[in-house]
Protein backbone atom coordinates (compact mmCIF):
# COMPACT_ATOMS: atom_id res chain seq x y z
CA UNK A 1 0.00 0.00 0.00
CA UNK A 2 1.43 3.44 -0.79
CA UNK A 3 2.56 4.82 2.46
CA UNK A 4 1.50 8.68 1.04
CA UNK A 5 -2.08 7.46 0.38
CA UNK A 6 -1.82 5.67 4.52
CA UNK A 7 -0.84 9.13 5.46
CA UNK A 8 -3.48 11.73 3.69
CA UNK A 9 -5.91 9.05 5.22
CA UNK A 10 -4.93 8.75 8.57
CA UNK A 11 -4.74 12.73 8.72
CA UNK A 12 -8.47 13.08 6.82
CA UNK A 13 -9.49 10.37 9.70
CA UNK A 14 -8.84 12.97 12.61
CA UNK A 15 -12.14 14.06 12.04
CA UNK A 16 -13.01 10.33 12.36
CA UNK A 17 -11.50 10.45 15.90
CA UNK A 18 -13.14 13.67 16.95
CA UNK A 19 -16.29 12.98 15.76
CA UNK A 20 -16.08 10.19 17.65
CA UNK A 21 -14.92 11.94 21.04
CA UNK A 22 -17.44 14.33 20.93
CA UNK A 23 -20.34 11.32 20.59
CA UNK A 24 -19.04 9.21 22.95
CA UNK A 25 -17.88 11.82 26.05
CA UNK A 26 -21.62 12.55 26.69
CA UNK A 27 -22.00 9.63 27.95
CA UNK A 28 -19.97 10.15 31.21
CA UNK A 29 -21.42 13.90 31.45
CA UNK A 30 -25.22 13.26 31.41
CA UNK A 31 -25.78 12.20 35.21
CA UNK A 32 -23.66 15.18 36.57
CA UNK A 33 -24.93 17.97 34.22
CA UNK A 34 -28.64 16.10 35.05
CA UNK A 35 -28.06 16.71 38.81
CA UNK A 36 -26.51 19.83 38.55
CA UNK A 37 -28.34 21.56 36.34
CA UNK A 38 -31.96 19.55 37.62
CA UNK A 39 -33.06 18.29 34.53
CA UNK A 40 -35.92 16.18 34.16
CA UNK A 41 -35.87 12.97 31.48
CA UNK A 42 -37.16 15.49 28.10
CA UNK A 43 -34.55 17.77 29.10
CA UNK A 44 -31.73 14.78 29.60
CA UNK A 45 -32.62 14.01 26.18
CA UNK A 46 -32.08 17.03 24.94
CA UNK A 47 -28.75 17.41 26.41
CA UNK A 48 -28.00 14.23 24.54
CA UNK A 49 -30.08 14.86 21.02
CA UNK A 50 -28.93 19.18 20.90
CA UNK A 51 -25.65 17.60 19.80
CA UNK A 52 -27.08 15.47 17.05
CA UNK A 53 -29.30 18.53 16.26
CA UNK A 54 -26.41 20.19 15.38
CA UNK A 55 -24.87 17.07 13.23
CA UNK A 56 -28.36 17.19 11.20
CA UNK A 57 -27.38 21.18 10.67
CA UNK A 58 -23.93 20.04 9.51
CA UNK A 59 -24.70 17.37 7.17
CA UNK A 60 -26.73 19.32 5.19
CA UNK A 61 -24.15 22.22 4.08
CA UNK A 62 -21.63 19.55 4.12
CA UNK A 63 -22.35 18.91 0.53
CA UNK A 64 -22.66 21.74 -0.91
CA UNK A 65 -19.15 23.13 0.50
CA UNK A 66 -17.58 20.41 -0.28
CA UNK A 67 -18.38 20.27 -3.81
CA UNK A 68 -18.17 24.28 -3.75
CA UNK A 69 -15.28 24.74 -1.73
CA UNK A 70 -13.39 21.21 -2.31
CA UNK A 71 -12.64 18.28 0.35
CA UNK A 72 -9.67 20.28 2.21
CA UNK A 73 -11.28 23.93 2.97
CA UNK A 74 -14.36 21.68 4.69
CA UNK A 75 -12.65 19.65 6.47
CA UNK A 76 -10.67 22.73 7.85
CA UNK A 77 -14.02 24.55 8.87
CA UNK A 78 -15.16 20.79 10.85
CA UNK A 79 -11.62 21.28 12.69
CA UNK A 80 -12.38 24.90 14.24
CA UNK A 81 -16.50 23.83 15.01
CA UNK A 82 -14.72 21.19 17.05
CA UNK A 83 -12.56 23.73 18.63
CA UNK A 84 -15.21 26.11 19.30
CA UNK A 85 -17.44 23.93 20.76
CA UNK A 86 -15.14 21.91 22.83
CA UNK A 87 -13.30 25.17 24.45
CA UNK A 88 -17.41 26.88 25.10
CA UNK A 89 -18.41 23.38 26.64
CA UNK A 90 -15.32 24.02 29.51
CA UNK A 91 -16.17 27.59 30.31
CA UNK A 92 -20.23 27.64 29.37
CA UNK A 93 -22.47 29.52 32.38
CA UNK A 94 -25.37 28.21 32.11
CA UNK A 95 -27.29 24.94 30.32
CA UNK A 96 -28.32 26.94 27.78
CA UNK A 97 -24.60 28.21 26.86
CA UNK A 98 -23.86 24.84 27.17
CA UNK A 99 -26.20 23.49 25.04
CA UNK A 100 -25.33 25.99 22.12
CA UNK A 101 -21.79 24.94 22.26
CA UNK A 102 -23.00 21.39 21.87
CA UNK A 103 -24.86 22.61 18.68
CA UNK A 104 -21.83 24.18 16.96
CA UNK A 105 -19.37 20.71 18.16
CA UNK A 106 -22.07 18.36 16.83
CA UNK A 107 -22.06 20.78 13.31
CA UNK A 108 -18.58 19.50 13.45
CA UNK A 109 -19.91 16.10 13.84
CA UNK A 110 -22.22 16.15 10.75
CA UNK A 111 -19.41 17.73 8.49
CA UNK A 112 -16.32 15.37 9.07
CA UNK A 113 -19.13 12.42 8.94
CA UNK A 114 -19.41 13.42 5.14
CA UNK A 115 -15.71 15.00 3.69
CA UNK A 116 -13.84 12.64 5.79
CA UNK A 117 -15.16 9.38 4.33
CA UNK A 118 -15.51 11.07 0.88
CA UNK A 119 -11.97 12.35 0.83
CA UNK A 120 -10.49 9.03 1.97
CA UNK A 121 -12.26 7.07 -0.63
CA UNK A 122 -11.64 9.59 -3.67
CA UNK A 123 -7.52 9.32 -2.69
CA UNK A 124 -7.65 5.59 -2.52
CA UNK A 125 -7.08 2.82 -4.84
CA UNK A 126 -9.76 0.21 -5.46
CA UNK A 127 -7.94 -2.43 -3.50
CA UNK A 128 -7.65 -0.69 -0.55
CA UNK A 129 -10.73 1.82 -0.14
CA UNK A 130 -12.54 -0.39 1.75
CA UNK A 131 -9.56 -0.86 4.75
CA UNK A 132 -8.45 3.20 4.05
CA UNK A 133 -12.14 4.40 4.36
CA UNK A 134 -12.65 1.62 7.63
CA UNK A 135 -9.80 3.58 9.29
CA UNK A 136 -12.07 6.79 9.24
CA UNK A 137 -14.26 4.55 10.91
CA UNK A 138 -11.43 2.85 13.62
CA UNK A 139 -10.76 6.49 14.41
CA UNK A 140 -13.94 7.13 15.45
CA UNK A 141 -13.71 3.98 17.70
CA UNK A 142 -10.08 5.56 18.74
CA UNK A 143 -12.05 8.58 19.56
CA UNK A 144 -14.93 6.66 21.50
CA UNK A 145 -11.73 5.01 23.45
CA UNK A 146 -10.19 7.96 24.38
CA UNK A 147 -13.77 9.95 25.56
CA UNK A 148 -14.57 6.66 28.04
CA UNK A 149 -11.16 6.45 29.19
CA UNK A 150 -10.75 10.00 29.90
CA UNK A 151 -14.13 10.15 31.94
CA UNK A 152 -12.82 7.24 33.59
CA UNK A 153 -9.68 9.26 35.03
CA UNK A 154 -11.12 12.41 35.25
CA UNK A 155 -13.97 11.83 37.70
CA UNK A 156 -11.23 9.68 39.84
CA UNK A 157 -8.75 12.43 39.51
CA UNK A 158 -11.59 15.08 40.21
CA UNK A 159 -12.09 12.73 43.75
CA UNK A 160 -8.27 13.22 44.94
CA UNK A 161 -7.21 16.58 44.02
CA UNK A 162 -8.19 20.33 44.88
CA UNK A 163 -6.72 23.60 42.92
CA UNK A 164 -6.26 27.59 44.31
CA UNK A 165 -7.36 28.79 41.09
CA UNK A 166 -11.08 29.03 40.86
CA UNK A 167 -11.67 28.20 37.31
CA UNK A 168 -8.74 25.16 37.77
CA UNK A 169 -11.02 23.92 40.76
CA UNK A 170 -14.47 24.13 38.92
CA UNK A 171 -13.68 22.62 35.92
CA UNK A 172 -10.88 19.79 37.61
CA UNK A 173 -13.27 18.88 41.04
CA UNK A 174 -16.38 20.18 41.75
CA UNK A 175 -17.96 20.36 37.97
CA UNK A 176 -15.31 17.59 36.27
CA UNK A 177 -17.73 17.18 33.01
CA UNK A 178 -16.03 20.57 32.02
CA UNK A 179 -12.97 18.99 31.86
CA UNK A 180 -14.48 15.84 30.08
CA UNK A 181 -16.15 17.86 27.13
CA UNK A 182 -13.01 20.77 27.02
CA UNK A 183 -10.24 18.17 26.44
CA UNK A 184 -11.56 17.42 22.69
CA UNK A 185 -9.84 21.14 22.55
CA UNK A 186 -6.37 19.64 21.88
CA UNK A 187 -6.92 17.41 19.27
CA UNK A 188 -8.98 19.23 17.19
CA UNK A 189 -6.34 22.21 17.05
CA UNK A 190 -4.00 19.45 15.91
CA UNK A 191 -6.57 18.25 13.47
CA UNK A 192 -6.40 22.15 12.43
CA UNK A 193 -2.46 21.88 12.06
CA UNK A 194 -2.23 18.46 9.68
CA UNK A 195 -4.84 19.35 7.22
CA UNK A 196 -2.12 22.17 5.63
CA UNK A 197 -0.15 19.27 4.77
CA UNK A 198 -2.53 17.32 2.72
CA UNK A 199 -3.35 18.23 -0.76
CA UNK A 200 -7.24 18.65 -2.12
CA UNK A 201 -9.33 15.49 -3.52
CA UNK A 202 -8.36 15.07 -7.30
CA UNK A 203 -11.35 13.84 -8.16
CA UNK A 204 -13.14 17.18 -7.16
CA UNK A 205 -9.99 18.98 -8.87
CA UNK A 206 -10.99 16.84 -12.39
CA UNK A 207 -14.30 17.50 -11.55
CA UNK A 208 -13.43 21.56 -11.39
CA UNK A 209 -11.34 21.36 -14.34
CA UNK A 210 -8.00 21.92 -12.93
CA UNK A 211 -6.67 18.44 -14.35
CA UNK A 212 -2.75 19.51 -14.21
CA UNK A 213 -3.09 19.86 -10.23
CA UNK A 214 -5.11 16.75 -10.11
CA UNK A 215 -2.09 15.09 -12.49
CA UNK A 216 0.42 15.81 -9.82
CA UNK A 217 -1.47 14.12 -6.87
CA UNK A 218 -2.66 10.89 -8.81
CA UNK A 219 1.12 10.74 -10.12
CA UNK A 220 2.25 11.29 -6.35
CA UNK A 221 -0.53 8.54 -5.08
CA UNK A 222 -0.08 5.80 -7.62
CA UNK A 223 4.00 6.58 -8.40
CA UNK A 224 3.08 5.08 -12.03
CA UNK A 225 2.31 7.37 -14.61
CA UNK A 226 0.41 4.75 -17.19
CA UNK A 227 -1.49 3.72 -13.99
CA UNK A 228 -2.42 7.57 -13.14
CA UNK A 229 -3.13 8.62 -16.85
CA UNK A 230 -5.37 5.71 -16.94
CA UNK A 231 -7.59 6.68 -13.38
CA UNK A 232 -7.64 10.61 -15.08
CA UNK A 233 -9.30 9.24 -18.34
CA UNK A 234 -11.55 6.96 -16.40
CA UNK A 235 -12.37 10.42 -14.08
CA UNK A 236 -13.25 12.23 -17.02
CA UNK A 237 -15.30 9.52 -18.64
CA UNK A 238 -17.18 9.29 -15.81
CA UNK A 239 -18.20 13.05 -15.19
CA UNK A 240 -18.82 13.17 -18.57
CA UNK A 241 -17.58 16.85 -18.93
CA UNK A 242 -19.48 17.90 -16.01
CA UNK A 243 -17.74 20.55 -13.81
CA UNK A 244 -19.87 20.98 -11.02
CA UNK A 245 -23.04 19.45 -9.08
CA UNK A 246 -26.62 20.04 -9.55
CA UNK A 247 -29.28 18.64 -6.88
CA UNK A 248 -31.34 17.38 -10.51
CA UNK A 249 -28.56 14.83 -10.74
CA UNK A 250 -29.84 13.27 -7.66
CA UNK A 251 -33.24 12.27 -9.52
CA UNK A 252 -31.27 10.89 -11.97
CA UNK A 253 -32.84 7.45 -12.09
CA UNK A 254 -29.96 5.13 -11.58
CA UNK A 255 -28.49 7.91 -8.90
CA UNK A 256 -31.85 8.28 -7.40
CA UNK A 257 -32.04 4.35 -6.69
CA UNK A 258 -28.95 4.32 -5.25
CA UNK A 259 -29.87 7.75 -2.67
CA UNK A 260 -32.60 6.25 -1.79
CA UNK A 261 -31.15 2.86 -0.51
CA UNK A 262 -28.63 4.67 1.28
CA UNK A 263 -30.91 6.89 3.55
CA UNK A 264 -32.32 3.23 3.99
CA UNK A 265 -29.56 1.93 5.36
CA UNK A 266 -28.16 4.98 7.15
CA UNK A 267 -31.20 5.68 9.21
CA UNK A 268 -32.03 2.03 9.86
CA UNK A 269 -28.70 1.65 11.28
CA UNK A 270 -29.25 3.78 14.14
CA UNK A 271 -32.22 1.98 15.42
CA UNK A 272 -30.63 -0.99 16.13
CA UNK A 273 -29.57 0.11 19.84
CA UNK A 274 -25.56 1.16 19.18
CA UNK A 275 -25.92 4.68 19.65
CA UNK A 276 -28.73 3.73 22.75
CA UNK A 277 -25.49 1.47 23.99
CA UNK A 278 -22.55 4.34 23.34
CA UNK A 279 -24.64 7.23 24.53
CA UNK A 280 -26.76 5.88 27.36
CA UNK A 281 -24.42 2.97 28.57
CA UNK A 282 -23.18 4.28 32.08
CA UNK A 283 -26.83 4.85 32.51
CA UNK A 284 -28.14 1.61 31.33
CA UNK A 285 -25.52 -0.60 33.23
CA UNK A 286 -26.16 1.42 37.16
CA UNK A 287 -30.12 0.44 36.02
CA UNK A 288 -28.74 -3.12 36.31
CA UNK A 289 -27.05 -1.83 40.10
CA UNK A 290 -23.46 -0.83 39.25
CA UNK A 291 -22.17 2.34 40.94
CA UNK A 292 -21.31 5.33 38.62
CA UNK A 293 -17.64 4.25 38.70
CA UNK A 294 -18.41 0.88 38.09
CA UNK A 295 -20.49 1.83 34.87
CA UNK A 296 -17.23 4.19 33.45
CA UNK A 297 -15.20 1.35 33.77
CA UNK A 298 -17.84 -0.98 31.77
CA UNK A 299 -18.11 1.57 29.27
CA UNK A 300 -14.04 2.05 29.00
CA UNK A 301 -14.19 -2.29 28.55
CA UNK A 302 -16.90 -1.39 25.55
CA UNK A 303 -14.88 1.27 24.31
CA UNK A 304 -11.40 -1.40 23.40
CA UNK A 305 -13.86 -4.42 22.25
CA UNK A 306 -15.43 -1.30 19.54
CA UNK A 307 -11.76 -0.18 18.77
CA UNK A 308 -10.17 -3.81 18.72
CA UNK A 309 -12.70 -5.34 16.58
CA UNK A 310 -12.44 -2.58 14.15
CA UNK A 311 -8.70 -2.89 13.81
CA UNK A 312 -9.87 -6.58 12.82
CA UNK A 313 -12.85 -5.40 10.31
CA UNK A 314 -10.29 -3.20 8.67
CA UNK A 315 -7.74 -5.22 7.67
CA UNK A 316 -10.20 -8.05 6.43
CA UNK A 317 -13.29 -5.63 5.01
CA UNK A 318 -11.05 -6.24 1.81
CA UNK A 319 -11.53 -9.67 1.53
CA UNK A 320 -14.26 -10.90 2.82
CA UNK A 321 -16.50 -8.54 1.44
CA UNK A 322 -19.35 -6.02 2.47
CA UNK A 323 -22.12 -7.76 2.25
CA UNK A 324 -20.75 -10.67 3.91
CA UNK A 325 -19.61 -8.81 6.86
CA UNK A 326 -22.72 -7.13 7.33
CA UNK A 327 -24.84 -11.03 7.45
CA UNK A 328 -22.78 -12.69 9.68
CA UNK A 329 -22.35 -9.42 12.41
CA UNK A 330 -25.96 -8.26 12.04
CA UNK A 331 -27.27 -11.87 12.88
CA UNK A 332 -24.99 -11.69 15.81
CA UNK A 333 -26.10 -8.71 17.02
CA UNK A 334 -29.97 -9.78 17.06
CA UNK A 335 -28.65 -12.62 19.54
CA UNK A 336 -26.76 -10.24 21.80
CA UNK A 337 -29.86 -7.99 21.73
CA UNK A 338 -31.97 -10.46 22.50
CA UNK A 339 -29.78 -11.68 25.28
CA UNK A 340 -29.82 -8.21 26.64
CA UNK A 341 -33.17 -8.03 27.02
CA UNK A 342 -33.94 -11.58 28.95
CA UNK A 343 -31.00 -10.42 31.33
CA UNK A 344 -32.81 -7.18 32.64
CA UNK A 345 -35.99 -9.53 32.33
CA UNK A 346 -34.85 -12.75 34.50
CA UNK A 347 -31.46 -11.96 35.44
CA UNK A 348 -32.00 -10.47 38.59
CA UNK A 349 -34.10 -13.10 39.74
CA UNK A 350 -31.87 -15.58 38.56
CA UNK A 351 -29.31 -14.69 40.28
CA UNK A 352 -26.81 -13.42 37.16
CA UNK A 353 -23.56 -11.42 38.37
CA UNK A 354 -23.62 -8.15 36.26
CA UNK A 355 -20.30 -9.54 34.10
CA UNK A 356 -23.33 -11.75 32.44
CA UNK A 357 -24.56 -8.15 31.07
CA UNK A 358 -21.51 -6.97 30.65
CA UNK A 359 -20.60 -10.07 28.42
CA UNK A 360 -23.82 -9.47 26.38
CA UNK A 361 -22.83 -6.12 25.52
CA UNK A 362 -19.24 -6.50 24.96
CA UNK A 363 -20.96 -9.26 22.40
CA UNK A 364 -23.50 -6.80 20.66
CA UNK A 365 -20.55 -4.61 20.55
CA UNK A 366 -18.49 -6.80 18.66
CA UNK A 367 -20.47 -7.93 16.00
CA UNK A 368 -22.19 -4.46 15.36
CA UNK A 369 -18.27 -2.64 15.23
CA UNK A 370 -17.56 -5.80 12.45
CA UNK A 371 -20.43 -5.33 10.89
CA UNK A 372 -22.63 -1.93 10.25
CA UNK A 373 -20.34 0.34 12.10
CA UNK A 374 -17.26 -0.73 9.54
CA UNK A 375 -19.77 -1.06 6.52
CA UNK A 376 -21.88 2.04 6.19
CA UNK A 377 -19.44 5.16 6.08
CA UNK A 378 -17.51 2.76 3.40
CA UNK A 379 -20.68 1.71 1.37
CA UNK A 380 -21.75 5.53 1.66
CA UNK A 381 -18.75 7.00 0.29
CA UNK A 382 -18.30 4.80 -2.52
CA UNK A 383 -21.90 4.51 -3.74
CA UNK A 384 -22.00 7.49 -5.62
CA UNK A 385 -21.00 9.25 -8.76
CA UNK A 386 -18.23 11.89 -8.81
CA UNK A 387 -20.56 14.88 -9.67
CA UNK A 388 -22.95 14.38 -6.93
CA UNK A 389 -21.04 12.51 -4.47
CA UNK A 390 -20.91 15.28 -1.84
CA UNK A 391 -24.41 16.08 -2.30
CA UNK A 392 -25.77 12.83 -2.10
CA UNK A 393 -23.58 12.01 0.98
CA UNK A 394 -25.35 15.11 2.84
CA UNK A 395 -28.60 13.07 1.57
CA UNK A 396 -28.23 9.81 3.51
CA UNK A 397 -26.39 11.72 6.34
CA UNK A 398 -29.00 13.87 7.16
CA UNK A 399 -31.47 10.76 7.43
CA UNK A 400 -28.23 9.35 9.47
CA UNK A 401 -28.48 11.93 12.04
CA UNK A 402 -32.11 12.07 12.10
CA UNK A 403 -31.77 8.55 13.07
CA UNK A 404 -29.05 9.25 15.95
CA UNK A 405 -31.03 12.08 16.91
CA UNK A 406 -34.45 10.29 17.23
CA UNK A 407 -32.65 7.50 19.59
CA UNK A 408 -30.73 10.18 21.78
CA UNK A 409 -33.86 11.81 22.25
CA UNK A 410 -35.62 8.75 22.88
CA UNK A 411 -33.79 6.34 24.97
CA UNK A 412 -34.40 7.76 28.19
CA UNK A 413 -38.00 7.83 27.33
CA UNK A 414 -37.88 4.04 26.47
CA UNK A 415 -35.85 2.36 28.87
CA UNK A 416 -38.50 4.35 31.34
CA UNK A 417 -41.72 3.37 29.94
CA UNK A 418 -40.48 -0.15 27.62
CA UNK A 419 -38.63 -1.07 30.30
CA UNK A 420 -35.04 -1.68 29.39
CA UNK A 421 -35.58 -5.18 28.17
CA UNK A 422 -38.61 -4.24 26.20
CA UNK A 423 -36.11 -1.42 24.68
CA UNK A 424 -33.71 -3.62 23.30
CA UNK A 425 -36.22 -6.47 22.30
CA UNK A 426 -37.41 -3.44 19.91
CA UNK A 427 -33.67 -3.25 18.96
CA UNK A 428 -33.56 -6.61 17.69
CA UNK A 429 -36.60 -6.39 15.93
CA UNK A 430 -35.26 -3.39 14.06
CA UNK A 431 -32.02 -5.60 12.35
CA UNK A 432 -34.64 -7.44 10.22
CA UNK A 433 -35.48 -4.80 7.67
CA UNK A 434 -31.82 -3.95 7.61
CA UNK A 435 -30.86 -7.35 6.77
CA UNK A 436 -33.14 -7.18 3.56
CA UNK A 437 -32.16 -3.88 2.11
CA UNK A 438 -28.49 -5.28 1.89
CA UNK A 439 -29.41 -8.91 0.66
CA UNK A 440 -31.63 -7.57 -2.17
CA UNK A 441 -31.10 -4.14 -3.39
CA UNK A 442 -27.26 -3.58 -2.67
CA UNK A 443 -24.42 -5.40 -4.62
CA UNK A 444 -20.84 -6.10 -3.70
CA UNK A 445 -18.65 -3.32 -4.16
CA UNK A 446 -15.61 -4.46 -2.98
CA UNK A 447 -12.16 -4.39 -5.27
CA UNK A 448 -14.13 -2.22 -8.05
CA UNK A 449 -13.29 0.92 -9.02
CA UNK A 450 -15.59 3.80 -8.08
CA UNK A 451 -16.08 4.58 -11.94
CA UNK A 452 -17.56 0.72 -11.87
CA UNK A 453 -19.45 1.27 -9.17
CA UNK A 454 -21.26 4.57 -10.88
CA UNK A 455 -21.86 2.48 -13.68
CA UNK A 456 -23.73 -0.44 -12.19
CA UNK A 457 -26.31 2.31 -10.59
CA UNK A 458 -26.51 4.21 -13.68
CA UNK A 459 -27.30 0.40 -15.06
CA UNK A 460 -24.59 0.73 -17.83
CA UNK A 461 -22.60 -2.23 -16.53
CA UNK A 462 -23.49 -5.30 -13.89
CA UNK A 463 -20.90 -6.09 -11.49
Amino acid sequence: MNSYTFFLSLIAAMGGFLFGYDTAVISGTISQVALQFGLDSIQTGWYVGCALLGSIIGVSFAGILSDYLGRKKTMFISAVLFSVSAAGCAIANDFNGLVIYRIIGGMGIGVASIVSPVYISEIAAAKHRGSMVALYQLAITVGFLAAYLFNYLLLGYSASSSFTNPLMHKIFHTEVWRAMLGLESIPAFLFIILIFFVPESPRWLILKNKIDKSRNIIYRIHKNKQSAEHEISSIRESTGGETKSEWALLLKPGIFKAVLIGVAIAMLGQFMGVNAVLYYGPTIFEKSGLSTGDSLFYQVMVGLVNMGTTIIALLIIDRVGRKKLVYWGVSGMIISLILIGLYFLYGEKAGLSSLFLLSFFLLYIFCCAISICAVIFVLLSEMYPTRVRGLAMSVAGISLWIGTYLIGQLTPWLLENLTPSGTFFLFAVMCLPYMWLMWKKIPETTGKSLEEIEEYWLGSKST
